[in-house]
């Protein structure tokens, strides 16, 4: 009885030694995320996908892209799949959705927000969409020079329009329509919700550029990302339109300008899963955990970029690095957001191409 006995403990313990090498020498399932070089990537990495990788016992790897839809489109048509999850602008989120690039998302299955509101209550405008769910928002906010106005600062989008109290060059954008012809039509009184309606008539895109010409006289140009900022401190412009995440390196290159949240317009990059990928479910589990208030929270801990959530904000604390407080550099922290002007980039998509030579033409006056 005995050596039967000591006959089964050793082939339970051969068992469970072998199930043990098994689990050991088993791959872990692989997920890819595609996602951006650089700063963004980065704090993607240290704030979802190594955290992801460890939560779910999931192999995170990370590829790179520049954006845009061929390669996407190239995968999903061979249906020979290398990414599962996409960080996409949402221009491309909007066209990639229309052609069926992507795979539908239900809102309602997302976690709800910390205080447990609905998602879509959670969410700020334009952040869910049939094929997508909002990460982050960046957005184009005004810059100003503070030594020219002493004590008398600017502080709205109408400040920027009043060269009588506060004169001097103001940096436009020259290669984009988009952004400029929204500021006009906000800052002459158009209500935020009818701003695409009013452009989308001839007698609308006109009234845009008579608001535009009432400056016109004080209007520099800019095309690089880090124009405005240098134009502010060299002298060449008072006010600059600029992305603020720029701004926000400004500063911490210690750079004297202030920065004028009244109106930004903000764009996100959302997250999106390739139409067909076989590992759909799978991505949607990281989808559904990376744009959680917490998840969020700790990707804006490292670059100056919204979270997509209003429950969010209220977690962001100091760069892990820099040990600077992120939250007065953030376009979604409420004390900045309350005239945040959601931009329709579906709206250009399909009234861009008529649009942009009337931009043109106007600009080479």
């Amino acid at each position: 009885m005995m050596k039967r006995i000591a006959a089964i403990v050793i082939g339970l313990a051969v068992i469970v030694s072998a199930l043990v090498v098994m689990t050991m020498l088993r791959k872990s399932p692989v997920l890819t995320v595609v996602t951006w070089s650089g700063p963004y990537g980065r704090a993607q990495a240290s704030a979802l996908f190594v955290p992801y990788s460890q939560r779910a016992a999931i192999d995170v790897r990370i590829a790179q892209y520049d954006g845009g839809l061929d390669e996407l489109r190239k995968q999903v048509t061979s249906r020979q799949y290398e990414w599962d999850a996409v960080d996409l602008e949402l221009p491309d989120a909007i066209a990639a959705c229309r052609e069926g690039l992507l795979e539908p998302i239900d809102a309602s299955s997302l976690p709800a927000g910390r205080n447990g509101e609905p998602a879509k209550s959670d969410f700020v405008a334009n952040a869910l969409g049939p094929c997508w769910v909002g990460s982050v928002v960046y957005s184009q906010v005004i810059a100003y020079a503070p030594a020219r106005f002493g004590t008398a600062r600017p502080i709205s989008l109408s400040d920027f329009f009043d060269t009588v109290r506060f004169p001097g060059p103001r940096a436009l954008k020259s290669t984009s329509a988009k952004f400029n012809l929204e500021l006009a039509l906000l800052a002459d009184g158009v209500a935020p919700d009818g701003v695409y309606r009013v452009l989308s008539t001839p007698q609308g895109i006109a009234r845009a550029f008579a608001k535009l010409d009432t400056i016109r006289a004080s209007i520099v140009w800019w095309a690089r990302a880090g124009d405005p900022a240098e134009m502010l401190e060299d002298g060449r412009a008072a006010f600059a339109t600029i992305l603020n995440g720029d701004a926000y390196e400004a500063a911490n290159q210690r750079r004297s300008l202030g920065v004028i949240w009244d109106r930004q317009l903000y764009e996100l990059d959302v997250f999106g899963i390739p139409k067909g990928d076989p590992k759909r479910e799978m991505a949607m589990d990281f989808v559904r955990f990376a744009t959680s208030a917490a998840s969020l929270a700790r990707v804006s801990g490292w670059v100056p970029y919204g979270p997509a959530r209003r429950s969010a904000i209220d977690l962001v604390g100091k760069n892990p690095e820099l040990g600077i407080a992120m939250r007065p550099f953030l376009p979604t922290a409420p004390e900045h957001f309350s005239t945040a002007f959601a931009v329709d980039d579906a709206w250009w998509q399909a009234h861009g191409p008529e649009v942009i030579p009337r931009w043109e033409a106007w600009r080479g006056k």
